[in-house]
């Protein structure tokens, strides 16, 4: 299983998940413009995308939403254009992967984040969310992969110009992991078989790559484990096709 953040931050968000069998695009929130250019440097047109799986409703998660009207579309909401409801906690097989989706906390009318299983791999993907509940973690433990909000440094985010209220709403339950929270979590969740550890949606405004990594891994035993920073209009590519 080969994973690519093609962007990850407040302005859009979208990482391609492919094997040999299939191409899932995981929300939809840039640009076109970006969307096509980056698919198109990895070989990748849109008419090649199987699925579309949305995380919520937000703009920067489902921008580019009407593109994707002729696909295969599975949302936890109501679209625009014709789409599949999923459930939380209801798994499903597609495509060779099963996907089960657990519920986040966001001020969005429903929001999924995905552990995806393909043969003897496992990748989860959550971002946007203002924590994830204990009940989740035996979900999300052990994967190979995570791709995990890392959005915030609670002490940069009050000394930003921006409104007390948004502050407010970013440190509440309902808006977005702090550095010390994603590694928190990581610490309770990671173990033998995970390899990488992807830090996602970072804030241009209260966060720094390198921050991020530092207190990310300062939580972490397992020093072997790769910690990476997704960007905002940049590619990470990781994962393999190939399973052992």
């Amino acid at each position: 299983m080969k994973y690519t953040v093609l962007a990850s931050g407040s302005k859009g968000n979208a990482c391609l998940i492919e094997t040999e069998e299939a191409k899932i695009l995981i929300d939809c929130g840039t640009t076109k413009k970006y969307l096509v250019t980056s698919l198109e440097s990895i070989d990748v047109q849109i008419e090649d995308i199987d699925t579309l799986l949305i995380t919520h409703d937000h703009s920067d998660h489902t921008r580019q939403i009407n593109t994707f009207k002729n696909h295969h579309v599975l949302t936890p909401t109501k679209l625009s254009i014709p789409h599949e409801q999923i459930e939380a906690y209801q798994p499903f097989e597609l495509h060779g992967f099963t996907i089960m989706p657990i519920q986040t906390s966001h001020d969005a009318e429903l929001s999924f984040g995905y552990v995806i299983h393909y043969k003897e791999k496992k990748l989860v993907y959550i971002t946007d969310t203002g924590y994830i509940r204990r009940s989740d973690y035996e979900h999300i433990r052990n994967a190979d992969y995570y791709v995990l909000e890392s959005n915030h440094d609670s002490d940069m985010l009050m000394k930003t110009r921006r409104p007390y209220a948004i502050k407010r709403r970013i440190l509440s339950e309902t808006g977005h992991l702090s550095n010390d929270q994603a590694g928190s979590i990581l610490s309770e969740v990671v173990g033998e078989k995970t390899k990488e550890v992807i830090l996602a949606h970072l804030s241009e405004e209260a966060n720094t790559d390198q921050l991020a990594q530092r207190t990310v891994k300062s939580y972490l035993v397992n020093s072997d484990i790769n910690v990476y920073v997704a960007k905002q209009h940049e590619i990470l590519i990781g994962g393999t096709y190939y399973e052992k």
